[in-house]
């Protein structure tokens, strides 16, 4: 079975797709936000950022300087049409896979 239109491999990752999903409920979040509510330690969130970045599905800003510094991610609009292909993907292999009730 091959994957459905929009079926993303690179959101798929239970870490990233948990990030962009939390992206794509806001318009910025902050890294320290992200790695709370991911339990993800700084290295984890960094790399998984990375990849996403580097695919042009996040933006990284950061404002402020020296121990007053923040780092904001945000889901770009490639980003944001990527996790809504990905999640209407999922929904067709879920809604492939029930089987409807029989009736007595």
């Amino acid at each position: 079975m091959s994957a459905p239109d929009g079926f993303d491999e690179l959101i798929h990752p239970t870490t990233r797709l948990s990030l962009v999903a939390l992206l794509a409920a806001t318009e910025w979040a902050e890294f320290s936000f992200a790695k709370e509510s991911l339990r993800l330690s700084d290295s984890a969130l960094s790399k998984q950022v990375s990849t996403l970045e580097d695919a042009g599905y996040v933006e990284v800003r950061k404002e402020g300087a020296g121990r007053r510094r923040r780092t904001k991610l945000r889901l770009t609009q490639r980003g944001r049409s990527a996790f809504e292909g990905h999640v209407a993907a999922l929904r067709r292999i879920i809604e492939a896979s029930v089987v409807p009730e029989q009736s007595a």
